[in-house]
């Protein structure tokens, strides 16, 4: 009998010596890599081509000349001078357009955007995530009606940008649905995405974040991402020079990036 109840407290001890195993099943490594749109997937920007496409050159031109203190203001300041000054160019020549008529023109915008403007070497880097099975978004500051349009062209699985409003009767007002998508906006719709796309997990089971951008507007998202990577072409005058760039990220061996 002593004996016995030797050798079970030998077992009782033998166990608690050894790490306890988790009963919750492993959960898959979950990736996402977030890519800006303009200056990041493609060359340059797209919004006054867009708006030219679907306002019209004449008229788009007369705007943005009308405007191009304040733009350049805006483009020196950033932040709120940057968002309101932009909106208040897409009230003046959007402001009753038909949406369904806007989204149509978008359709033929994007593709002819996509086929003269996207980056082959940003390009083959989310072909690359997309081939190891990563969940691949566009985020980016420009108007939703033509970056989703862009979004369907390269297949990826989700796309967050700027929302314009629309009235009653279905027409633009020009002003945004929401905030502008950059900055720290550009974060928190990343963060909804995941959370609607079932990706955040638990707190210890947090998605593997890359991240792509090229100007201070994609900083707040590059800062929070696992792995950010500048696309931006000034080198290191740069604002984002702290962060190792796409021609570094495209030499790493094919291992690194799952």
């Amino acid at each position: 009998m002593r004996e016995s109840i030797d050798d079970l407290s030998h077992c009782v001890d033998h166990a608690r010596s050894k790490p306890m195993k988790s009963t919750r099943p492993p959960r898959t490594e979950v990736v996402v890599a977030a890519f800006d749109l303009d200056g990041t997937l493609t060359e340059g920007g797209s919004v006054v081509p867009w708006l030219r496409s679907v306002a019209g050159t004449k008229k788009t031109a007369r705007a943005v000349l009308g405007s191009s203190p304040r733009l350049a203001y805006a483009a020196l300041k950033g932040g709120s001078t940057a968002d309101s000054t932009k909106e208040d160019l897409f009230t003046e020549l959007l402001q009753g357009a038909s949406q369904d008529e806007v989204i149509e023109r978008s359709q033929g915008f994007a593709q002819r955007h996509v086929a003269k403007k996207l980056r082959t070497d940003v390009k083959a880097r989310l072909d690359f995530h997309m081939a190891l099975g990563h969940h691949v978004l566009i985020v980016s500051a420009s108007p939703e009606l033509y970056v989703k349009e862009v979004g369907e062209l390269l297949g990826v699985h989700g796309v967050v940008a700027t929302r314009l409003a629309v009235d009653g009767s279905g027409n633009l007002t020009g002003r945004y649905q929401g905030k502008n998508c950059r900055g720290a906006e550009k974060f928190s719709r990343t963060t909804s995405w995941m959370r609607s796309e079932g990706l955040l997990g638990t707190s210890d089971q947090a998605p593997v974040l890359w991240a792509y951008g090229n100007s201070r507007g994609d900083l707040r998202l590059l800062r929070a991402a696992n792995f950010p990577v500048s696309c931006a072409k000034l080198g290191k005058l740069s604002r984002l020079s702290s962060f190792p760039n796409i021609a570094d990220v495209i030499a790493l061996p094919a291992e690194s990036g799952r």
